[in-house]
């Protein structure tokens, strides 16, 4: 596995890091004993990162997280864990909180159920409207400075927010959904990014599944699959994007690839300072997905996969309406 490093301040990482989330069940059941054994196959084909969020499925994603880390050697593998999502029973969601003391109660509860000593990368989930964004970094550098957290990150904010966080405690990485169907961030968020010297961790490298060459136009029906709401697998728009999904299958297929290796290239030729994050909650996805990290595109190859998935083409937003106001960045 090749390796970078997270903006002149960060952690040098895997090329490739784990997105835990659907380990735990975001996109439906899943099997504890496949999880597990996804965490620990990503680990002995030289992934390091691993991302998760307290939030994610109320805690179980990180005490199983716990299980599958259990006896490795600390050092060898980084946690980025992020904060601040509230959600009631049900899984509904009902706000984000970034207050100072929450940010250390939230941190403590993380460390009890990684077993872990420090977080590599702590960062809040989203923005909270009502803290301003120099609060919530200045509780994170408590922690630096106590030694709980090693690096500041941020998740899903704008350039000018970014700004205002580094100034108070230097940034390693900003999470961000960044795909072939969702590059708003290129107009302001990655430039400044990159005058800062801050890396960048997207997720939904394959917009949850749409890129993955693996979904039908089919409704989503499994109990607990976030796509169910999700404007992007309407029905009123999922057979348009799928196209567009079809359309890269030809291009990959030329190259000897998959879609998803080819989707996932794609973003990672973006820049030696860009590390996707992976969502694979299968060793089988997994393994389709490493090989992506080999391959180099050429920009004859680039050109043709931006005809195939031109910028904008997608349709429907990434989230539901009430959820975009609290992005940084629209599609």
């Amino acid at each position: 596995m090749r390796t970078r490093t997270l903006g002149t301040t960060g952690p040098t990482v895997s090329a490739m890091g784990l997105g835990a989330m659907g380990l735990s069940g975001a996109y439906g059941a899943t099997d504890r004993s496949e999880a597990i054994a996804t965490v620990r196959a990503a680990l002995e084909a030289g992934t390091t990162l691993i991302d998760t969020g307290d939030f994610y499925a109320m805690g179980h994603n990180e005490l199983l997280l716990a299980e599958a880390l259990r006896g490795r050697d600390r050092d060898g593998y980084q946690l980025s864990v992020k904060f601040g999502g509230l959600s009631g029973p049900g899984m509904s969601f009902t706000g984000v909180d970034c207050r100072p003391e929450s940010v250390k109660n939230f941190l403590a509860y993380s460390l009890t159920r990684l077993g872990t000593e420090y977080v590599d990368i702590y960062r809040p989930a989203r923005l909270d409207p009502t803290v301003p964004i120099e609060e919530t970094v200045g509780a994170i550098k408590d922690m630096v400075d106590a030694g709980y957290v090693r690096h500041i990150g941020l998740s899903e904010v704008d350039a000018a927010t970014i700004r205002r966080a580094h100034a108070v405690h230097p940034i390693a990485d900003l999470q961000i959904e960044y795909s072939l169907v969702s590059r708003a961030v290129e107009a302001e968020v990655l430039p400044t990014l990159r005058e800062l010297g801050i890396g960048m961790t997207p997720y939904g490298v394959l917009s949850r599944g749409l890129l993955s060459g693996h979904w039908a136009a089919a409704p989503v029906t499994a109990p607990g699959d976030m796509r169910a709401l999700l404007p992007r697998f309407s029905a009123e728009h999922v057979e348009h994007n799928l196209a567009l999904a079809e359309a890269l299958r030809r291009v990959a297929e030329a190259k000897g690839r998959t879609v998803a290796q080819l989707a996932i290239a794609w973003v990672a030729a973006q820049g030696s300072d860009i590390v996707p994050l992976v969502g694979a909650r299968t060793r089988g996805r997994l393994g389709e997905a490493l090989p992506a990290f080999d391959i180099d595109l050429t920009p004859e190859d680039l050109a043709a996969i931006e005809e195939a998935v031109p910028p904008g083409a997608a349709r429907g937003d990434r989230y539901p309406t009430p959820m975009m106001s609290g992005l940084g960045v629209g599609n």
